[in-house]
């Protein structure tokens, strides 16, 4: 699902909502979760899970091309834990539902 058909599907959902002011809450609630993220913090969602930001140290890689040992900057990374519900719900619907023919892993 993209985010366009997300606001749409929520529009759908709210008819009493004009798409403009559901696109509006949909930008504001990603702008929110990525700015909690950049200030470090953590962001939970009951049932559905948490996002964080995980460091990883600055190492040494190496080039597969050349072999070379390559320094690798520091960085911040998102992360995503699923919440038990989510867990929950997506395997109890494995079990009962075959696969969509768009999965190809």
């Amino acid at each position: 699902m993209t985010k366009s058909e997300l606001i749409q599907r929520l529009a759908e959902q709210n008819p009493h909502l004009y798409l403009r002011d559901v696109e509006k809450i949909v930008d504001t609630i990603f702008e929110e979760v990525t700015e909690a993220l950049v200030r470090g913090d953590r962001v939970e969602l009951r049932g559905f899970g948490a996002f964080s930001v995980k460091h990883r140290e600055a190492r040494m890689g190496r080039n597969p091309r050349t072999g070379e040992s390559v320094p690798v900057a520091a960085k911040r990374l998102p992360f995503f834990k699923t919440g038990k519900g989510l867990r929950e719900r997506l395997n109890d619907e494995v079990s009962d539902t075959p696969p969509k023919e768009d999965d190809w892993y």
